[in-house]
C-alpha cells in the first residue's frame, strides 16, 4: 500500500499519514519477544510508515537499540527519525546544554546512524520551560549546526507547553500525544491555531488515548476519569453493534485531520501494524463517526494535568 504524507510544517520532510512509534519496543507496557520487534519494525517500513519515533526513555535506551539492530541493514534514506531527549526515566528530567550534547551522540551511536531527522525535548512539563527556552533549544541548535540533527522541537502532554514555548523560541514542530482523539481535540482546538501560522509542523501521537479507544483493557497507570470510560464503553457497544472495532473508527479520526502532518502509532506487534494499514484504506463511516463523537459530547477536552502545576 501507499501511506498517504503530509509536510512537516517549514521543514523539507514528507510524513506519512501514520508513523510507527517504537516505545513499546523497550518493553514499557508489557515483555516483548525479540522477533515480534524486529518484525514490527519490517512491517511498518514495507507498508509506508516510515517515520520511526523512539526515545531515550523508552526501555531506558533499549528501543533505540533494538531499532538500530534492525535498521542497520535499512538504507538510510527510506525511513525517518525521531527521537527524544531531557527524560532518562520516570523521575529522572536532565535538560541541561551538556547533557544534550552527549544525548545526541548516545542516541546516534544505538541507533547506528550519523543523524537524526527529529530530535525532540521529552515530556518537557516536568521541569521550569524558561530552561527549555534558554538553555536546552540553544544547546539543539547547536547539534542541528553540526548536522547531527535535522530539525528540532519539544514534545509533552500540556497544551500550554507548546503556546508558552513557541511564544519564546524558534521551533521547527511538536510532538503531542492523547489530545487529538475521538474524545479530546485540544490539539487542534487550541495550538494548532497558534502554531500553524508560524510554519511549526505538528505531530499527534496517542490516537488510541492509551487504550481507551480501543477493546483492550485499561493500564493500571490510566488518568482519565470515570466519567471519561464510561462514555469511551459506550461508543465501543456502538462500534461493535456496527460490526466495526472502535480503535479503526479512532485511528480513521486522527489521521483524517489535515493539519497534523502524522499520527504516530506503537506496537510490538506485527499483526496490529497491518491491521492499522487496511483501517486507513477503508472509507469513514461518516454517520457512525458522528454518532461516537456524539456520544463523547459531555466528556469532550476532558483531560488531566501532568509535569508541574504551572505547565498546566
Amino acid at each position: 500500500m501507499q501511506v498517504q504524507t503530509r509536510k512537516l510544517g517549514n521543514t523539507d520532510l514528507q510524513l506519512p499519514v501514520i508513523g510507527f512509534g517504537a516505545s513499546s519496543l523497550g518493553a514499557e507496557f508489557r515483555d516483548v519477544q525479540l522477533d515480534e520487534v524486529f518484525a514490527s519494525v519490517r512491517v511498518a517500513l514495507e507498508l509506508g510508515m516510515n517515520l520511526i519515533d523512539t526515545s531515550a526513555y523508552y526501555g531506558r535506551g533499549m528501543s533505540e537499540v533494538l531499532l538500530g539492530i534492525e535498521l542497520q541493514n535499512v538504507p538510510r534514506d527510506s525511513y525517518m527519525l525521531c527521537s527524544k531527549l531531557g527524560r532518562y526515566t520516570p523521575d529522572h528530567f536532565d535538560f541541561s546544554a551538556k547533557r544534550v550534547g552527549e544525548s545526541v551522540d548516545v542516541s546516534l551511536h544505538r541507533l547506528r546512524t550519523d543523524h537524526l531527522d527529529i530530535m525532540l525535548c521529552h515530556d518537557i512539563e516536568f521541569v521550569p520551560l524558561n530552561q527549555i527556552i534558554e538553555e536546552t533549544l540553544p544547546a539543539l541548535r547547536k547539534a542541528q549546526e553540526s548536522g547531527k540533527v535535522r530539525y528540532i522541537g519539544i514534545s509533552g502532554y500540556p497544551m500550554k507547553i507548546f503556546k508558552e514555548v513557541a511564544a519564546k523560541a524558534d521551533l521547527d514542530c511538536i510532538l503531542s500525544y492523547n489530545q487529538y482523539t475521538l474524545q479530546n481535540t485540544r490539539l487542534a482546538d487550541e495550538v494548532v491555531p497558534e502554531l500553524k501560522p508560524k510554519g511549526v509542523g505538528i505531530m499527534n501521537a496517542g490516537p488510541f488515548a492509551a487504550r481507551l479507544l480501543t477493546n483492550a483493557p485499561l493500564p493500571e497507570w490510566h488518568k482519565d476519569s470515570e466519567e471519561v470510560k464510561a462514555a469511551a464503553r459506550r461508543a465501543a457497544k456502538l462500534c461493535a453493534d456496527n460490526g466495526v472495532d472502535i480503535a479503526h473508527a479512532a485511528l480513521q479520526f486522527s489521521c483524517a485531520n489535515e493539519d497534523l502532518a502524522t499520527t504516530i502509532a506503537g506496537s510490538a506487534n506485527p499483526d496490529n501494524i497491518r491491521k492499522w494499514a487496511s483501517w486507513l484504506e477503508t472509507p469513514i463511516d461518516d454517520a457512525l463517526m458522528a454518532e461516537v463523537i456524539q456520544i463523547f459530547e459531555p466528556v469532550k477536552n476532558i483531560s488531566h494535568p501532568e509535569g508541574l502545576p504551572e505547565n498546566n
